[in-house]
């Protein structure tokens, strides 16, 4: 199973359609999941029909994840970004400000970083240095 965590805190993932790995994805593909080697610069022609896109973190520390939300916000995606796997709580702030609207984490990881450690994260507008450094 897994939990989903949004600035409010966990919720059951209530996403019920099936993603299509980036692989075997056709113009039509509305539902996109991506691994974290994925250049944004590929999907430019796709962003306008894609309404979800789950990006894969393997490890806590590869990075690649936020870059690659980043650019597809930075190229126009409205649509909905989702960070799925290996993000930590200490990342989340980083995701956020980055263009992800959630994180998917399994349940080992909820159990071991309770949700209240994700919400100290979940005002993240307010806390980042440079917003500090300005004020």
């Amino acid at each position: 199973m897994t939990v989903i965590v949004t600035d409010t805190g966990f919720a059951p993932d209530g996403w019920n359609e099936n993603f299509t790995p980036l692989a075997e994805a056709t113009n039509e593909t509305e539902v996109l999941d991506v691994p974290s080697d994925t250049d944004p610069a590929d999907l430019k022609d796709r962003l306008e029909s894609l309404r979800m896109v789950r990006v894969d973190f393997p490890s806590f520390a590869d990075g690649r994840g936020f870059t690659i939300a980043r650019q597809l916000r930075l190229m126009g995606y409205k649509g909905h970004l989702r960070a799925r796997g290996h993000v930590i709580a200490d990342q989340y702030a980083m995701a956020r400000r980055a263009g992800f609207d959630e994180v998917e984490i399994n349940d080992d990881l909820a159990e071991r970083q309770p949700e209240d450690q994700w919400l100290d994260r979940a005002d993240w507008q307010a806390h980042d240095y440079q917003s500090r450094l300005r004020g």
